[in-house]
């Protein structure tokens, strides 16, 4: 299928970084959009984002390939019913939220399955708006796709092959397990970060000690915490029954830790922590399941101006491409940590080999 236009619902910083992509990659294709303010359309006009210089109406989405809904959840599930009437036959309705199950069961009700594939970009940051959006936030960012039960799965595979020539990373999920694994490796430690803050906040004294001397391992386990507080009211809302199994067997897990502590047992304490260090360590590690083998070391880096730009120099002197590179904050090491993450193993093998050549501390995963 050749795509020739976009319709976007909405131009935050997911869609509006979705839209700027695809204008980078894609120019030909013809991109209109409708928003909830006239001055964000204003600005994607003026940019060259979009070709509607007013808001778009419902009936101008009519001659689109794919719709990207991208506002609240509650506002798109009100979206879809208008989309219903509108969309051709060939047209492909999907989104962008964290949350599938709602979206999905509000498909199915509409009779709409068999044009609707779910999408969850996991990429963004604690900015909002069209004004912080990105033509590379989806660089190399996982991009879940949900696709109903009805829609053809050539439809799936297009949608997909659109989705990784913006630059991301798509996998395959059923939206079902996309709920349960966000809200464990998402939801879950949100909850629990808000949870661990406001109980330190509670806990300290009137001097503030706690908050004077707190560090290290606190900051880094509660940083999250400062994410945006009316995203996750509605992430806890719309994913609130697998949030809650989830929660439930990490009180389990919590009290069983509890019991060892009460009764001294030394080694089902330590084993508590290693089996947590075994897994957390293997996150690094090539991953199994439906995504690519990953390339990736650590070294060790001076905090100094030009540290980062001397060794990409350094393998781009040997023709070794860089897939993603980035400074770790989070760890014990002294001084800063990078991640180098290649295309291969022939390119990894000899940027362990250079780095180590030039003195460089590194550290194989």
């Amino acid at each position: 299928m050749s795509i020739e236009k976009l319709g976007f619902i909405g131009l935050g910083l997911i869609g509006g970084s979705i839209v700027k992509t695809a204008r980078r990659i894609h120019p030909d294709i013809r991109i209109i959009a409708l928003s909830g303010h006239q001055s964000t359309i204003t600005a994607a006009y003026e940019e060259g984002l979009i070709e509607n210089r007013k808001n778009a109406s419902i009936e101008d989405f009519a001659a689109c390939d794919y719709i990207f809904l991208c506002a609240p959840v509650q506002q798109n599930l009100h979206y879809i019913e208008q989309l219903k009437g509108v969309m051709k036959d060939s047209c492909i309705l999907t989104d962008v939220g964290s949350v599938k199950g709602d979206i999905h069961r509000a498909v199915l009700a509409l009779g709409m399955e068999a044009h609707f594939i779910g999408g969850h970009p996991m990429a963004g940051s604690e900015k909002t708006g069209l004004s912080h959006a990105t033509a590379y936030l989806l660089e190399n960012a996982y991009y879940i796709i949900t696709p109903t039960k009805q829609v053809d799965r050539h439809r799936v595979s297009e949608f997909r092959n659109f989705v990784e020539s913006l630059g991301a990373i798509p996998m395959v999920l059923d939206y079902d397990y996309h709920d349960a694994a966000t809200a464990a490796i998402s939801h879950l430690p949100h909850v629990i970060a808000s949870a661990l803050v406001n109980f330190v906040a509670q806990s300290d004294d009137e001097t503030e000690t706690m908050k004077t001397i707190a560090a290290g391992g606190f900051k880094d386990i509660t940083r999250i915490a400062s994410s945006s507080p009316v995203m996750w009211e509605e992430i806890c809302l719309t994913n609130r029954g697998q949030l809650l199994a989830m929660l439930d067997a990490y009180q389990k897990n919590l009290f069983q830790i509890r019991e060892k502590i009460a009764v001294s047992d030394a080694a089902g304490i330590h084993s508590f922590f290693q089996s947590a260090k075994n897994y957390r360590d293997s996150l690094s590690v090539s991953p199994k399941g439906p995504l690519k083998t990953v390339f990736e070391l650590y070294c060790d880096l001076i905090d100094e101006a030009g540290g980062i730009a001397t060794i990409a120099t350094i393998l781009a002197s040997n023709n070794i491409s860089i897939k993603n590179i980035g400074i770790i904050h989070n760890r014990e090491f002294e001084e800063g940590v990078l991640k180098i993450e290649l295309y291969d193993q022939p390119a990894y093998d000899r940027s362990v080999e250079l780095l180590r050549k030039y003195h460089y501390t590194v550290y194989e995963r």
